[in-house]
């Protein structure tokens, strides 16, 4: 199979209008908000949007010049491994900031998450050791114990700090790619099994969350209180109607719309753009989603398949929760939308395990 002399020309492109469109609306969301923020200006949150986006893309620059191969090696898998379990404890031993132990933070400007390597360095982890047991995923104990002892360690830190949606995309992430090796089907059971306990606790028992699965299940029962997170963000999306309300225009994220500009931006996007704008951005979620697992499907190294496959996959699991959220499909989680969510780690790293994939691009027609 012949080469490619560049990248992916439809993923790239894709990639940069994913990018761009949030900018401009990170801006449409926050804007009204920020100015009225203690010294604050209307561009407070586009201008590090834009500064991690330009950052992101020269990362993405570099990393898609790099031949991947180089990432295949046990001396480039465990050191990151390594530093990223650190950095998942050491977060621990810095001041809580909005009740959670989730960021370092430097200064008054920037501030970075942890969790958010966790996903691609699991995605690096699994494409390194699966690669040459796709014919002994039936040893329970040497290959799938193996392989998920890793993200084990990784979900259970991520669920102290506590980050429940993070844990949750990772271990999706981690299910499908030990499927995608040929783990059979009653694994993936007795491993949805032996969590259903541990989701239990985590859901019914810790007070808060629990709340939460109640509103999600009866929102209607206390708009004002409980239920007004999801109550406005679905006036937002159900105002919005077919065209929207015009771009600037919208009005839940005026004090109503909780996290305009971050976790509930798609509800903003609704109201705004309408079901066009919304269908448009989800076609660019699906436009890259095929050109990605193309990569995946037709590369013939495995490591290159796992790693275009887990990258992949991890971006369209993390959008369909943030969209299932805003639209009451799922419990309120603090899961960013790729590309389009105001946070610089989750911008910048997105970004460089983009270009990542696009080098994998360049191997296959």
């Amino acid at each position: 199979m012949g080469k490619r002399v560049g990248v992916d020309k439809w993923l790239f492109g894709v990639v940069v209008l994913l990018v761009l469109f949030g900018l401009v609306m990170v801006f449409s969301a926050s804007a009204v908000m920020a100015k009225y923020e203690p010294h604050g200006s209307p561009y407070k949150y586009v201008a590090k949007q834009a500064m991690y986006a330009l950052f992101g893309m020269i990362a993405l620059t570099m990393l898609m010049r790099v031949d991947y191969r180089k990432y295949n090696s046990p001396q480039f898998v465990y050191p990151m491994m390594a530093v990223t379990t650190l950095l998942l404890v050491g977060v621990f031993a810095m001041p809580k900031l909005n009740h959670t132990h989730r960021w370092f933070k430097l200064g008054g400007f920037f501030t970075f998450q942890p969790s958010e390597l966790a996903t691609p360095l699991v995605v690096l982890y699994l494409a390194w050791f699966l690669q040459t047991r796709i014919y002994k995923m039936d040893d329970w104990k040497g290959t799938i114990l193996r392989a998920a002892l890793p993200p084990l360690v990784f979900i259970a830190l991520i669920m102290k700090e506590p980050d429940l949606g993070t844990a949750l995309v990772c271990a999706a992430v981690t299910m499908a790619m030990l499927y995608l090796a040929g783990m059979q089907v009653k694994w993936i059971v007795l491993g949805l099994l032996a969590a259903s306990p541990v989701m239990f606790y985590m859901l019914w028992m810790v007070p808060f969350r629990r709340a939460r699965m109640e509103v999600f299940l009866h929102p209607e029962l206390d708009p004002l209180g409980k239920g007004f997170h999801i109550m406005q963000s679905l006036i937002a999306v159900g105002t919005g109607g077919f065209r929207g309300l015009g771009l600037m225009e919208g009005r839940q994220k005026l004090y109503f719309l909780p996290e305009a500009w971050t976790d509930f931006i798609f509800a903003n996007i609704s109201e705004e753009l309408g079901l066009l704008g919304s269908l448009a951005l989800v076609s660019l979620f699906v436009v890259f989603g095929y050109r990605g697992l193309r990569t995946a499907f037709l590369s013939t190294d495995p490591f290159a398949r796992f790693l275009a496959f887990g990258l992949t996959i991890a971006i369209l699991i993390q959008a369909f929760f943030n969209m299932s959220v805003a639209v009451s499909l799922l419990p309120t989680k603090g899961i960013t939308l790729p590309f389009i969510s105001f946070g610089g780690t989750s911008l910048f790293v997105t970004l460089a395990c983009m270009g990542v994939l696009l080098n994998i691009t360049k191997q296959v027609d």
